[in-house]
């Protein structure tokens, strides 16, 4: 039985090193030496992720003694999805700890706190979908807010097919130009 670390930042564009250098210097005080990373770079709504999925794997193969995250809503941003989460871990014998918030949620007092870290990371991920939705209105409601225009990209497509010819898979190539996997895919047909 191990410990992992379980990391994810939203995007593809964002990088999670500064999660990781937290959870480095948790785990060094604590003498750990040998963990296994799970890093995704998708949205906490839901948890089809892959990296999350290979942790569950892992869990209910009995091969983690404890999960270790940066801030509880790294794990989900849904109040249900993130207490049946920690719960069946936690019956599964696993110990999950946030690095950030200093918590322990393995006993009672823990899923307490824990429902309450998920609820208010719900809350924020819908307040901000809200605040996002009337700023778009707004902008539409002033002629300001016209969307993104027919075929802009994010970056160049003949980027992709250069990373490409030096050898670079998809996911490498999404990782260095910060876009997702199907727009590389886009990207390399075009060219």
């Amino acid at each position: 039985m191990s410990t992992a670390v379980y990391i994810r930042v939203s995007t593809v564009g964002q990088n999670e090193a500064g999660q990781k250098a937290e959870i480095e210097r948790w785990l060094k005080g604590h003498g750990i030496t040998d963990a296994t990373f799970y890093v995704d770079k998708k949205s906490g709504d839901n948890l089809n992720r892959p990296s999350f999925e290979q942790l569950q794997k892992a869990v209910f193969a009995g091969e983690v003694k404890t999960i270790v995250c940066y801030k509880l809503d790294r794990l989900s941003r849904s109040l249900k999805d993130g207490i049946n989460t920690l719960v069946s871990w936690i019956e599964a014998g696993v110990r999950v700890v946030s690095v950030t918030q200093q918590l322990d949620f393995s006993g009672a007092t823990g899923q307490l706190v824990a429902s309450v870290l998920f609820a208010v990371a719900q809350m924020e991920q819908e307040t901000r979908r809200e605040r996002q939705k009337a700023g778009i209105e707004a902008a539409k409601a002033r002629g300001q807010y016209l969307g993104r225009k027919p075929g802009t990209t994010k970056s160049k497509p003949q980027r992709a097919q250069k990373l490409r010819e030096k050898g670079l898979n998809a996911e490498e190539i999404a990782t260095a130009m910060g876009i997702s996997r199907a727009t590389v895919f886009r990207y390399l047909k075009a060219a």
